[in-house]
């Protein structure tokens, strides 16, 4: 069990831990074309975030040309280079599948405003 955990431990990034549940992202992903590597960018809003460790994925949604797309996204990918927050979200719950039935301003997600501290 200890040698599982000595393997993965090499295998985790930083894990992302900024990123929450509502967040409007930027996943910069390493796409290979033949012999050529280069970098797409798939933005959209964390619906989901599931599992711990190595195996930790997160949801992204996004709409495309007026269908929803979701990409399911292993945090710890070595094909994910880096992901960017856009803004936060302000959610009350862990996770936002009633996006899914909703259309135009009902799918948005409140902003969260940043704290001002004194």
């Amino acid at each position: 069990m200890d040698l599982v955990k000595a393997v993965e431990q090499q295998q985790l990034k930083g894990g992302y831990k900024e990123v929450d549940i509502g967040d409007y992202v930027k996943v910069h992903l390493k796409i290979k074309e033949g012999n050529r590597e280069r970098v797409q960018i798939f933005e959209g809003t964390v619906i989901a975030r599931k599992g711990a460790g190595l195996s930790e994925t997160i949801t992204v949604r996004r709409l495309s040309y007026g269908v929803g797309v979701e990409r399911i996204l292993p945090v710890h990918s070595p094909k994910i280079e880096k992901i960017e927050i856009v803004r936060k979200g302000k959610v009350r719950r862990a996770k936002l599948y009633y996006l899914r039935d909703r259309v135009g301003k009902a799918a948005k997600v409140k902003e969260k405003l940043p704290t001002v501290r004194k």
